[in-house]
């Protein structure tokens, strides 16, 4: 059985009468791209410092390949590369001066300092800035050069807190992409707002609210489960009562949906189809039976927006988190 690249099992962090964490367990495979979601106020800030060392749980183990981080913090941290939200940067120096230095601190070999400074400088577009003070650049070249920071010493495990914060929409596509090309290689965990960004990208998502985890699976599942299947947004000339009735007494449909009609007189239906129906031409040929017209017939899709709306606004007991796949 493969040893997970980053494993948290019942984790818990008190802070005097605060709970921040409570017993929450997940892992990551190798070559995984893992996303962390979660609204501010969750957890993940304080989830990702226990697991690069940094701070200590009230309860609970977390290992980095098979290295417990409590027991054995030094080797940790040299098989990881952490991006913080906030980061702390030397602005005296310039570019290539500060990567050289950290080269030097990270144990990078001498014979291959100056082979991986050049490296994570092309990766990370800062080739127009190397001779630049990094206290003069925008915020968004100063993240990449912390993300260039990540990748000296080619670690095997990254966890990046919001790593495209400050980005142009040009930087963000040129990050994402070297995230991609990264998780090839390397195992990532994502802690992001950017929800699109986790869609394209994260082949699992965590989803963490209140300091428990509420959901771990792949974007696909999670959407055609706690979030809500697909469903056919039909718009049709009709009284909203009789059409929704007739829809609902469709073969392959689960539930119908009536929205209030609309001022000239289209009734908006959602009809949810059974799991693996289509019912597209059902639904059509019905709307020529019974002389509707349509304005719209289109199948929908929840998006992961959808699915954590839905998970971290819900009252009282966390929903049971879904196995991972």
């Amino acid at each position: 059985m493969t040893t997970p690249a980053i494993e948290v099992q019942n984790l818990t962090k008190r802070y005097d009468a605060f709970t921040a964490l409570t017993d929450i367990t997940f892992s990551v495979q190798p070559g995984e791209i893992m996303g962390f979601l979660g609204p501010n106020g969750a957890g993940k800030t304080t989830t990702l410092r226990i697991l690069t060392g940094m701070i200590s749980p009230t309860q609970g183990t977390v290992r980095i390949n098979g290295l417990d981080v409590a027991e054995k913090p030094l080797e940790v941290r040299r098989q990881i590369g952490y991006l913080p939200e906030v980061v702390a940067l030397y602005p005296e120096l310039r570019v290539s001066e500060y990567l050289r230095y950290r080269a030097q601190i990270k144990s990078v070999p001498g014979m291959q300092q100056k082979a991986r400074v050049a490296a994570v400088t092309e990766q990370c577009a800062l080739g127009d800035v190397s001779r630049r003070l990094i206290g003069r650049l925008s915020k968004g070249y100063r993240q990449r050069v912390a993300l260039a920071d990540c990748l000296l010493a080619q670690p095997r495990v990254l966890i990046l807190d919001e790593p495209t914060v400050g980005l142009d929409p040009h930087q963000i596509r040129q990050t994402r992409e070297l995230i991609m090309a990264l998780g090839r290689t390397t195992t990532i965990l994502l802690s992001t707002h950017i929800l699109p960004e986790v869609e394209m990208i994260c082949h699992k998502v965590t989803i963490i609210d209140r300091g428990r985890i509420r959901a771990v699976d792949t974007p696909d599942k999670l959407r055609r489960g706690a979030g809500g299947g697909s469903h056919v947004r039909v718009q049709a000339r009709a009284d909203a009562a009789q059409a929704a009735q007739a829809l609902g007494a469709l073969p392959g449909v689960a539930r119908v949906t009536a929205h209030s009609t609309s001022p000239d007189g289209f009734a908006v239906i959602d009809v949810e189809p059974k799991e693996n129906q289509d019912v597209r031409e059902a639904i059509f040929k019905l709307a020529v039976q019974r002389s509707w017209t349509l304005r719209e017939l289109a199948a929908q899709r929840a998006s992961l927006e959808d699915v954590f709306v839905h998970l971290t606004t819900q009252e009282g007991e966390p929903v049971a988190a879904a196995k991972p796949a």
